[in-house]
């Protein structure tokens, strides 16, 4: 249909619009509530990245544009011919004019508008210049030296997100996951080892939990991990999540004890032998480093994280992560 190239291990849940030689590159996920992502002509998502749409925050990506590899997009606008470094992460709202540059890791805050011909870095992000003559060179090079857009072609998929599967629990060292018969987990993920998963949880696509010789994983009632995101731990230690925790799309969660009702933004990572107190917040692409410890409430940001305030009332679930399609 119109040259689209989706890869087998990539993963499309829900309604898109794709316009024609749209690329969707090894281990992406792309998921849209209610009709929610556009993603236009000769535009490609590169490797194990995640693109989410929202009723209240769709995504709308034009033409010729390229995400690196591990990418994050979560209810952005994004034009044509902009060229985003890997890692990098869009929040929700955040506006891209056309034929920008993003430097690797770049973290474009929540409401942002970025002008077009931006050169833009930083976490948050900055505009360090406008394009000069050389990288609008380098642009039209990446696209064989064509930069003319052609009118959109839109191609409708749809896709559900499947049934809950049991097959993808694999055995360790003779210790089989112990998961809820009311867990959902996606065909895409993988759990192994000493893993123990409580009632009502979901296991989304990509995501990897491994329960290895190094310890136990336990994971409470009603926690959502999201697409892509890593699970594991050191040895002689343990990776305890509370009920109703929600860990955003392309995560690291590594040995570490979070507090119940927290939330993960997308991007961050989380050391061994820290503590995150319970209703919690640790911001898109921060870091805790290991011993860390944050008292219930607290919310947390930056490279590495840092308590920058305190949550008044209870947190509640983020309109990206997982619900009914």
């Amino acid at each position: 249909m119109n040259n689209i190239r989706i890869d087998d291990s990539s993963k499309v849940i829900g309604k898109v619009r794709f316009g024609k030689d749209a690329y969707i590159a090894q281990g992406t996920i792309i998921r849209s509530h209610n009709d929610s992502v556009t993603i236009g002509n000769s535009s490609w998502v590169l490797e194990n990245s995640v693109l989410i749409g929202t009723e209240q925050n769709p995504i709308k990506v034009g033409s010729k544009t390229v995400f690196g590899h591990k990418t994050v997009a979560i209810g952005a606008e994004i034009g044509d011919l902009c060229e985003i470094g890997n890692n990098t992460i869009f929040l929700p709202g955040s506006k891209i004019g056309n034929m920008c540059i993003f430097g690797e890791g770049t973290i474009v805050a929540k409401g942002m508008v970025i002008p077009s011909n931006s050169v833009v870095v930083g976490r948050p992000a900055r505009v360090i210049r406008t394009l000069n003559d050389e990288d609008k060179k380098m642009i039209k090079k990446m696209r064989d030296n064509n930069i003319l857009l052609d009118e959109f072609v839109e191609n409708i998929f749809q896709y559900e997100r499947g049934e809950s599967t049991m097959t993808n629990l694999y055995e360790f060292n003779g210790k089989l996951p112990e998961v809820d018969d009311s867990v959902y987990i996606d065909n895409q993920a993988e759990i192994t080892g000493d893993v123990v998963i409580g009632a009502n949880s979901y296991i989304a696509s990509g995501v990897r939990i491994i329960g290895n010789s190094h310890g136990p994983i336990k994971i409470g009632d009603n926690v959502i991990i999201l697409e892509n995101s890593v699970l594991h731990l050191l040895p002689d230690n343990e990776l305890i999540i509370h009920d109703n925790v929600t860990i955003g799309p392309n995560s690291t969660i590594h040995g570490t004890i979070i507090g119940s009702n927290s939330i993960v933004e997308a991007g961050s990572i989380v050391c061994d032998y820290s503590i995150i107190g319970k209703n919690s917040l640790i911001k898109a692409g921060s870091l805790v480093k290991q011993r860390d410890e944050f008292e219930e409430n607290n919310i947390i940001e930056g490279f590495p994280g840092k308590s920058i305030g305190k949550n008044e009332g209870q947190l509640g679930k983020p309109n990206w992560a997982i619900r009914k399609l």
